[in-house]
């Protein structure tokens, strides 16, 4: 164990932070504009028997989720999964539009919303335009309001920082309404399955098994200096946030400039095969993560991080958007065949678009 601490920072609970997340967005929609579909396993995917088994789930509704369909997941996958599945290509001009009007439902109530995705939205209501000091009360109307003005429903978490907020949104879905008020943040932290906290994804939190940290409390016991040497920067990330310490603020300006997944492994990648497989799944991940927040890029950004900790980035651009993981991969596997050296053992593989713009759709016409 180390002795030196670095300082311990402040923790604000002064804030009332809320947020906000449709629930199943782009199938609901789908449902609402054709109530056939109630009650029907829908798949917001290309069916993989149009495309060769090409494709990936960019949404799935909570009918087609009990057979273990989500976002991300390859068409094919999913169609193995729930072959009786309803595949819908997407309307996404009909997912913006009802993504504007829950933001103007938003701003009703503050001015102080931050948009994660098109299905989220963060919103700081200590100060409001309603001038009602209930954070929870205010959760509630603007879950009623969405409803009787999109017949969407949404899931809400309200805490004192948007970390805390974000569990609480996804605690009961759908149409599901938590509160975490400050007094109860840490036991609440301390209970939870690490794969709870938002940052920690399924390679990090075998690696924390395997050091026996499987919830928030075994979280809180490490020492800081040593979650920092196991997890890099992102251990100081852990350390606060099981303290229920984020302070960052909403941020209403930021134009989104790249979109990007990476993953750690605790057991190092030390072959092409094993490379390139992870490769994949990660263009997947990130082609579903543009399609969440409606935007295409041309920039590829590969980044390797080996066993000696050794951090190599390289990019490549295309002349057109990419549409496709397929196209991403590519471009990602051949950087990866540039510079990539199997045999000094992978620790990290990242993969990053940049070169950003929102996609435009085209009218559909008859002819």
């Amino acid at each position: 164990m180390h002795d030196f601490q670095l300082p311990e920072p402040y923790r604000d609970t002064s804030r009332k932070i809320i947020h906000i997340d449709m629930d199943a967005f782009f199938s609901s929609v789908e449902e609402r504009d054709n109530p056939s579909l109630k009650g029907k396993p829908v798949i917001i995917a290309k069916h993989p028997k149009k495309t060769g088994g090409k494709g990936i789930v960019s949404t799935a509704n909570y009918e087609a989720r009990k057979y273990g369909v989500h976002s991300a997941m390859s068409a094919y996958k999913a169609y193995e999964q729930c072959p009786h599945g309803i595949f819908i290509d997407g309307n996404y001009p009909a997912y913006k539009e009802a993504s504007l009007r829950i933001r103007e439902i938003m701003q009703r109530y503050t001015p102080a919303v931050e948009p994660v995705s098109i299905d989220e939205a963060y919103m700081d209501v200590t100060t409001n335009n309603k001038r009602i000091p209930s954070a929870t009360i205010l959760a509630k109307q603007i879950q009623r309001d969405i409803w009787k003005e999109t017949t969407l429903t949404s899931s809400a978490g309200v805490s004192y920082n948007k970390f805390i907020a974000k569990i609480a949104s996804d605690m009961q879905k759908p149409a599901g309404l938590t509160v975490i008020p400050p007094d109860e943040a840490l036991p609440f932290l301390k209970q939870l399955p690490v794969e709870k906290f938002p940052g920690i994804g399924p390679k990090t939190a075998e690696k924390m098994h395997e050091l026996n940290i499987f919830t928030g409390e075994d979280l809180y016991q490490m020492e800081q200096m040593d979650l920092i040497s196991l997890f890099g920067k992102a251990g100081m990330s852990y350390y606060h946030r099981v303290r229920g310490i984020d302070n960052k603020p909403l941020n209403m300006t930021r134009e989104r400039k790249s979109v990007g997944k990476e993953h750690t492994y605790f057991h190092n990648l030390t072959t092409d095969h094993e490379i390139t497989a992870e490769l994949w799944k990660i263009a997947r991940e990130v082609i579903a993560s543009l399609q969440r927040v409606q935007k295409h890029g041309k920039t590829v950004v590969l980044k390797i991080r080996y066993r000696s900790f050794e951090t190599l980035t390289r990019q490549t651009s295309a002349p057109d958007y990419l549409e496709k993981p397929e196209d991403i991969y590519q471009h990602a596997v051949e950087l990866w065949e540039n510079i990539g050296m199997a045999n000094k053992g992978i620790r990290l593989l990242g993969i990053t678009v940049t070169n950003l713009d929102p996609i435009q759709y085209r009218p559909m016409t008859l002819f």
